[in-house]
């Protein structure tokens, strides 16, 4: 037992500095993450605790469940911003983007051009957890012909291709990005997600990782992840959120 934990690291020695959470649910109220403002001064001074000091914060955007606009989530970063300010926490800088799911709802909002971006043209886009869209690949065409790179979130979480790997070499031909969630290297989400994270990076499939914190549980489990291992694993794609985030 002591020989693993002589394995574990510090957060803040895991984290290199600079690194910018690209996936989170910190905006307080208008989804499934941070429930009211004093809830995400609490998950960002956590998650400043473990060295993360960089945030791009990505609410849902989700049909008539999570219907949030570039304006309703700019005006709750504004809030954030001035209840950090208002405690005189300097050292985070926070931005916001949103979580796009791929549904009818989506295309409408892609023909309008009003999408909030992580940084330059990358948008964050998810599917839903039972299947992938009919018309996955017509959307994802759409996305790049208006110009933006797609950013697949946890592409580990859709069980429907844990079976069929191809399909991941597919979505990585047809020009998206992977965006790791630190979770699932963990039990967390199940073992075949677990397993099929392991896959993804041994292929080399990922390019950003990200937390999804939507709450504390989520950032005790994160704990978990902080190993040499671990480390030595995500070293150069924590450095790519840097270098494309920073």
């Amino acid at each position: 037992m002591l020989f693993f934990k002589k394995k574990e690291i510090p957060l803040d020695e895991f984290f290199p500095k600079g690194f910018v959470d690209m996936h989170s649910h910190l905006l307080p109220g208008i989804d499934d993450g941070a429930k009211d403002l004093d809830t995400s001064i609490a998950l960002i001074q956590k998650m400043s605790s473990y060295g993360i000091k960089n945030f791009i914060t990505t609410p849902h955007v989700l049909g008539d469940m999570y219907p949030n606009t570039p304006e309703i989530i700019k005006s709750k970063l504004n809030e954030v911003r001035e209840a950090l300010q208002k405690r005189n926490i300097t050292d985070i800088t926070i931005d916001a983007a949103a979580e796009y799911m791929l549904d009818e709802q989506f295309s409408a909002i892609l023909e309008k051009d009003k999408l909030l971006t992580l940084k330059d043209n990358y948008i964050l886009v998810e599917m839903s957890y039972f299947n992938a869209p009919i018309n996955l690949y017509e959307i994802l065409f759409e996305i790049q012909l208006k110009g933006y790179k797609p950013v697949i979130a946890h592409p580990e979480r859709y069980n429907f291709y844990h079976n069929d790997f191809k399909h991941y070499y597919k979505l990585k031909t047809a020009g998206c990005l992977f965006q790791l969630n630190l979770l699932s290297l963990t039990e967390h989400y199940g073992k075949p997600v677990q397993k099929t994270t392991e896959k993804l990076l041994k292929e080399n499939l990922y390019d950003f990782v990200g937390t999804d914190a939507h709450h504390e549980k989520h950032l005790d489990i994160v704990r978990k992840v902080s190993t040499k291992k671990n480390k030595n694993l995500l070293e150069a794609i924590m450095q790519k959120n840097i270098n494309s985030f920073g």
